[in-house]
């Protein structure tokens, strides 16, 4: 077997240096040479096997139970490289195959009726939330921040994000916003508090919604402000605004017509949406199975040429696109520090095996996009052809206006 795994090693690693220690103690170098010396270690002869056999679902199980370690550098030195030869060098045919075997199977990984959707939700979302507070910033922003300038924190990029999407909405005093996908509330705080809008925020975890609504009891709009436990699907009404961020990654291919047409009916005719979601710079695909077993059940990031035939099925046109890259590789760096800076108190929350589940998850997110193999859309939508201005110099004076109004109104979005 271990002949096998150094074969499987080498062809998989062509690039860049990586020692590997095999059970027996002996190590062997693959790659060519270049770059930075990284190594791991291999504990068992089954691990070897289980390597060989499927190494995505594989190597997270065998890191997050101690089975496999790095020895020189970090995880996320380990598993850019791993990522970076994959996209180089192409996959063996075997590992071909059993991707689009997955592929081939992905509708039935996500299916999201309205029963598996709060299941494969609470999975994650309904956590201890003091492990979020370990590593997101004070207002819970758990999507991609957007860093407008060098050495912006985290802090100050989440807020810019919430502008940045605040003003491509175009709110208006008194509208009403849907917020799907709400999360602790942070989006429709701001919202409501900056805008002077009236929202409704819907989720599925039953933590997040308890939090929103604990948010929205101490504010000082807390009348302009709804959180309820609902699907998207079971909505009704009519909004002027709709955004939704970093929800439409557990809607599920199967249900992107619904998910679109529900926008569309719910839309005023003069209204605008924005869907903020990871992406696919490439083709479709299938979700990771480690990151579908382990972190996200029923999720999976979408091409842009399997979200655009849905949105012109329902009806909705599309008035803007924008492209964030790195963005998201740089929320994922501050995350992934303050979660190992946390560490111990993380683990007491949970466990060791919980910890070494979480870095793995966060640096192997990052080494995604760190190697533009992962972005982020911005999609605005509307109704009607006039519904936003024709240029796109109204985002940066909207943006401008609102930074003014931060700096006059006294509020507090932290959740302690």
């Amino acid at each position: 077997m271990e002949q096998l795994f150094e074969s499987f090693m080498r062809t998989l690693i062509r690039r860049g240096s990586i020692a590997v220690e095999t059970p027996s103690g002996r190590t062997f170098e693959a790659g060519d040479g270049t770059g930075p010396s990284l190594g791991i270690r291999v504990r068992d002869p089954q691990s070897e096997a289980r390597l060989v056999r499927d190494p995505e679902l594989a190597f997270g199980e065998l890191y997050m139970n101690g089975a496999i370690e790095v020895t020189r550098g970090t995880l996320l030195d380990v598993m850019q490289l791993g990522l970076s030869n994959l996209a180089q060098e192409g996959e063996a045919r075997w590992l071909r195959v059993l991707r689009q075997t997955r592929i081939a199977l992905r509708r039935l990984q996500q299916r999201n009726d309205l029963l598996r959707s709060r299941v494969n939700v609470a999975h994650h979302y309904d956590l201890d939330g003091h492990l979020y507070d370990l590593f997101l910033d004070a207002d819970r922003q758990y999507s991609c921040a957007y860093f407008e300038r060098p050495g912006a924190t985290l802090e100050e990029a989440q807020r810019a994000k919430k502008r940045h999407v605040a003003a491509k909405l175009l709110v208006e005093p008194g509208q009403r916003v849907l917020d799907i996908g709400c999360g602790w509330g942070g989006m429709a705080l701001y919202l409501a508090e900056i805008c002077d809008a009236r929202v409704t925020g819907i989720t599925l975890s039953q933590e997040q919604w308890s939090e929103a609504g604990r948010r929205a009891n101490g504010s000082s709009r807390g009348r302009d402000l709804e959180f309820r436990l609902q699907d998207y699907r079971d909505v009704a009404g009519r909004f002027d605004r709709i955004v939704s961020i970093g929800m439409f990654e557990h809607v599920g291919v199967s249900y992107y017509d619904i998910y679109f047409r529900k926008i569309a009916s719910l839309l005023a005719e003069d209204g605008v949406a924005l869907v903020h979601t990871i992406g696919r710079p490439d083709t479709p695909g299938a979700t990771n199975p480690w990151i579908a077993k382990y972190v996200f059940p029923g999720g999976y990031i979408p091409a842009l040429s399997e979200i655009m035939p849905a949105i012109e099925r329902a009806g909705l046109l599309v008035t803007d696109i924008e492209i964030l890259r790195l963005h998201y590789a740089d929320t994922l760096k501050d995350w992934r520090e303050r979660f190992l800076a946390h560490r111990e108190e993380i683990a007491r929350l949970y466990d060791d095996r919980f910890c070494r589940m979480w870095e793995f998850y966060l640096a192997g997110s990052e080494a995604g996009f760190r190697l533009g193999q992962q972005i982020v859309f911005q999609i605005q939508l509307a109704r009607r052809v006039d519904a936003v201005p024709i240029t796109r110099d109204y985002i940066a004076e909207n943006e401008r206006r609102l930074r003014e109004r931060e700096g006059g109104t006294q509020q507090v979005l932290a959740t302690t």
